[in-house]
């Protein structure tokens, strides 16, 4: 079937007449001068890239995939073609800022980029995918001289980098990792350990792969207290090779274009990057980078789907659809049919529901910023700090469910690889499980962000989406501050309540969220037209009927804890 394609009007409405990004971007005087017509012509641009450039190698990188020989990778045909043009047409810098190489242009922009070329090539994406955040990270915590050598390569894309997390032993409790570092006389560390599940900890893409490490100091403390960060370079600046060893890369269930390596550390020359013991603190700038953007892979995975499914479906005709005008005898184009209508229209709510999400979060991110106002830049905050948790989760879970989904269009076709749906839902599975399992983001975002103020932030976030809400939808957002009070009252009495509601109440909060974006949608000029109404009608119908079994069961679980016997049917 035809590759990706962008669909960069669909995106400038979402951008333009719902988000207001014209209005927001031009009273922040670091963007004073992008305007519609550039934005338009910098999408524009972008879409033919992703649709030229890199959607014509998804197939070939999940069948030939990375390759691993003696310590080095090999990355399937084309790739490396594709990344250097990629990062010298400037792609990888768009946010960055101009002293540092890049353009200086918003974060938003960067994240439709990416947002396509997840939905293009998720496996090819997941090399420059770390960039951002790894920029940021050394951009405000490494020394002048790290700086000096890395920031601007980085900042550019003419080297990649990695995040060094994740040991056998160590997965989502960072705090039992045991990588060393010993302090030499040089002022330098020797890092010892391994790290496992390091996308692009070796490749050819580059001539160069900046990797960042977590690891412990002699007298460090146990715990996440005791972790520091460090950065180890595959070369060094005198073209030295590094002792950081791809030991293998794993088989996987998806993202065959992707290496997962397994890195080993020998007394590995590398530097410190921010204060010892705050390693955490730093490496935080890179995974909430990354998790925006897990998000937008989910958005753009179930996109990718989404548009095969679709066209599919105008082209397969299978018996008659009910109250069809074919005579007898005739088939119908699956489209018609009640079944596949609501597969399509309903992942196409998610997916537009879940931009204009994004676009809002990723508007946020530049007003906190750039806004010369500290309670704005403080509200622009709050939102990304509630809102980021809830787009990665639910919309990386809804990636691959909806994938799935639009599979099912296909019947048995769908299941063989030729049609290259099947492709999409296995490279969509792990978006549930990286940058922090959704799992996490739901405790993150129940215990950490809204139990731990009593319920406050949440409070003046409804605050300001209620009066964009329809009547039901204002419901909704009562019985949402009803049941967070609830279990408020409920973890004082039991403190593992929460984390056994936390996904429920995740969802439950993505769904007033998407409720409010449909408003916005169904607010702006054009968004009443057939395109925007049939999503719309799919996500009241089909989508927001969910919130009232997620507050059935966390209300069910307050009432268990009052002492009221569970009712269970017979």
């Amino acid at each position: 079937m035809a590759d990706y394609q962008p669909d960069v009007q669909d995106a400038l409405f979402l951008l333009q007449q719902v988000a207001g990004a014209g209005t927001t971007l031009r009273a922040l005087p670091a963007f004073a001068e992008l305007d519609e017509a550039l934005t338009e012509q910098l999408l524009t641009e972008a879409g033919k890239f992703v649709a030229e450039v890199v959607a014509p190698l998804q197939q070939v990188g999940d069948r030939v995939g990375a390759q691993w020989k003696n310590g080095k990778v090999t990355m399937p045909p084309g790739f490396r073609d594709a990344y250097q043009a990629f990062w010298q047409a400037g792609w990888p810098a768009l946010a960055a800022a101009p002293e540092d190489g890049g353009q200086g242009l918003p974060c938003v922009l960067e994240a439709m980029l990416y947002d396509w070329l997840s939905a293009a090539n998720h496996g090819w994406t997941m090399a420059p995918g770390l960039l951002h955040g790894a920029y940021e990270c050394i951009k405000h915590h490494a020394s002048q001289a790290l700086k000096e050598e890395y920031l601007s390569k980085v900042a550019t894309g003419q080297w990649l980098a990695t995040m060094c997390l994740t040991e056998p032993h160590a997965g989502s409790d960072l705090g039992l990792a045991a990588t060393k570092a010993v302090p030499q006389a040089d002022g330098s560390y020797a890092l010892s350990g391994t790290k496992i599940f390091i996308s692009g900890g070796e490749h050819d893409l580059t001539d160069n792969i900046v990797h960042l490490v977590l690891a412990r100091l002699p007298d460090a403390p146990p715990g996440p207290k005791g972790l520091s960060l460090f950065l180890c370079p595959k070369f060094y600046p005198d073209g030295s090779r590094s002792a950081a060893h791809c030991e293998r890369i794993e088989e996987k269930m998806g993202l065959h274009g992707s290496p997962t390596c397994v890195m080993r550390f020998d007394a590995a020359k590398a530097w410190i990057v921010g204060e010892p013991g705050k390693g955490l603190n730093a490496m935080f700038i890179m995974m909430n980078s990354a998790r925006l953007h897990v998000a937008m892979q989910g958005m753009g995975l179930l996109d990718a789907a989404w548009q095969k499914a679709h066209a599919y479906s105008l082209e397969r005709r299978q018996m008659r659809a009910p109250g069809g005008a074919k005579a007898a005898g005739q088939a119908d184009l699956i489209a018609e049919h009640p079944a596949v209508r609501r597969i399509l229209d309903t992942q196409r709510a998610w997916i537009d529901g879940g931009r204009i999400l994004a676009y809002r979060t990723a508007l946020e991110l530049d007003l906190a910023h750039h806004h010369g106002d500290a309670q704005r830049r403080a509200a622009a905050n709050r939102w990304c700090s509630l809102i980021t948790p809830v787009l990665k989760s639910a919309w990386s879970e809804q990636g691959f469910a909806g994938a799935s989904a639009c599979l099912q269009v296909f019947g048995g076709h769908g299941y063989v690889s030729e049609w290259g749906v099947e492709q999409i839902v296995r490279d969509a599975r792990v978006a549930m499980i990286y940058e922090g399992t959704n799992e996490i983001q739901a405790i993150d975002l129940l215990v950490r962000k809204v139990l731990s103020d009593g319920g406050q932030a949440l409070g003046a976030l409804l605050d300001e989406l209620e009066p964009g809400l329809s009547e039901a939808g204002r419901s909704r957002s009562e019985q949402l501050r009803q049941i967070t009070q609830s279990l408020v009252q409920a973890s004082r009495q039991d403190a593992a309540l929460p984390y056994a509601v936390a996904d429920d109440y995740l969802r439950a909060v993505a769904l007033v969220l998407m409720d409010w974006g449909w408003a916005q949608i169904a607010a702006a000029p054009g968004g009443q037209s057939p395109r925007w109404q049939q999503p719309a009608l799919a996500l009241h119908r089909h989508v927001l009927p969910e919130f009232g079994m997620r507050l059935a069961i966390m209300q069910e679980r307050c009432r268990e804890l009052q002492g009221s016997a569970p009712t269970v049917a017979a």
